[in-house]
């Protein structure tokens, strides 16, 4: 749990024996079978009441309750709680203070802790975070609402930072190589750049050029791309939604592509006018309830104008709560349309361990690959279904496993 880049704590000097011992120590808790025999004080002992109050011996935190057993006990007042989430925070790194915040709400059921405007100051705000927020976004009383907007906007903005630019640059680039012209018919060839490109090909014999590679002149219209981002908001696909939150706005700022942002549990909600404002969008959400992905697939059918020139992105795990059978006839009515299909299985950073293998692989079957996909390379992503790469061949360059057709 510690880190030797851990915040503000003057470590003892000591020997590589001692440091051992002192690590041993803070990591098995000063149990009675412990047997470092080794004694803390100042920052470490802090350190150590700040773990003990969330893994006791019993793996059961002190910080909802009072009981004997418990080596912490932070008692149930708030104040308690809050003093806790400021003490991590000094002692350890951010990546770990996420991680034990985490593990607070889902060991000792703290997320009542959420609603109170104390406590959204002193917590570290990430992913993970706003999807526990939204979660409970129907419960936050009215005094903590812009505390929650103002956690989520934190967020929201540093997520744009790190993944606005690579999306913006790999959807225009790719957009431009889409916008020449490679198949022109005839009254559509640049000549002039159609002769430059060919000059390796002069036949002296014939006294010509032999046009191997013809360039027409680009596509002139409004938006080369229709994107629709179609978004489970079940309860397990919570860090999926934020994360389309944010690539959709990006999307949406984009005047080459046309983007909408679809949310569904049993019924469909399009959120496409909130895509200005990524916070607004994401308090739209309304996460957990069941799944209807043939409703929503309905509905997207229905947005479809250019099959050819449309990207619909399915992010669910697959867990189909209506008619199956009509589900898959759905995406593959669309697939066949000429419409580009992925189904992303999640979009976070921890992978997709929970979802339906049978129903991806049918949709495998129909031409539509289904992965999970990490935030750092949707972009690409993106890119490569513009491109009209294979995606599975994509997928498979960058060590992402793909569901098989007869899975």
């Amino acid at each position: 749990m510690t880190d030797n880049n851990s915040h503000n704590v003057d470590s003892p000097a000591g020997t590589a024996d001692e440091e051992r011992l002192r690590r041993w120590r803070l990591l098995l808790g000063g149990n009675e079978a412990e047997g470092t025999g080794f004694s803390l004080s100042g920052a470490d002992l802090a350190m150590d009441k700040a773990l003990g109050a969330l893994y006791d011996s019993n793996g059961r935190g002190g910080l909802g309750g009072s009981s004997a057993d418990r080596r912490g006990g932070m008692g149930s007042s708030a104040p308690n709680v809050a003093r806790w989430l400021g003490d991590i925070r000094t002692y350890f790194p951010s990546s770990v203070v996420r991680v034990m915040q985490q593990d607070a709400l889902e060991r000792l059921g703290l997320r009542q802790m959420l609603l109170e405007p104390e406590m959204l100051q002193a917590v570290e705000p990430d992913v993970h975070l706003v999807a526990n927020l939204l979660s409970l976004g129907s419960v936050i009383p009215a005094k903590t609402k812009e505390t929650a907007r103002l956690v989520v906007r934190r967020v929201v903005e540093d997520l744009e930072r790190r993944l606005a630019a690579p999306l913006q640059q790999a959807v225009m680039g790719s957009l431009n190589r889409a916008e020449r012209n490679r198949r022109p018919r005839h009254n559509e060839i640049d000549w002039n750049r159609t002769i430059r490109a060919n000059l390796k090909h002069y036949q002296p014999e014939y006294r010509t050029i032999i046009p191997e590679t013809r360039i027409g002149y680009g596509r002139k219209r409004s938006a080369l791309r229709e994107i629709i981002l179609c978004i489970d908001q079940s309860g397990s696909m919570a860090s999926s939604v934020v994360y389309a939150g944010v690539f959709g706005a990006v999307l949406a700022s984009l005047p080459a592509v046309s983007t909408r942002m679809v949310v569904f549990d049993t019924s469909v909600v399009d959120l496409t006018d909130d895509l200005d404002d990524p916070v607004d969008l994401l308090f739209g959400v309304q996460l957990g309830g069941g799944t209807d992905i043939t409703r929503a697939l309905a509905y997207c059918q229905s947005l479809v104008r250019q099959p050819q020139e449309t990207i619909l992105i399915l992010i669910s795990d697959l867990y189909e709560g209506s008619n199956r059978t009509e589900m898959l006839k759905r995406a593959g009515n669309l697939a066949t349309s000429g419409v580009q299909f992925v189904a992303l299985l999640a979009l976070s950073d921890e992978g997709a361990p929970f979802y339906d293998h049978n129903t991806a692989g049918a949709m495998a079957a129909l031409g539509i690959p289904s992965f999970a996909c990490t935030p750092d390379l949707f972009p690409e992503l993106m890119a490569a279904t513009i491109n009209r790469q294979n995606i599975t061949q994509w997928a498979a360059a960058h060590d992402i496993v793909t569901e098989r057709a007869d899975a």
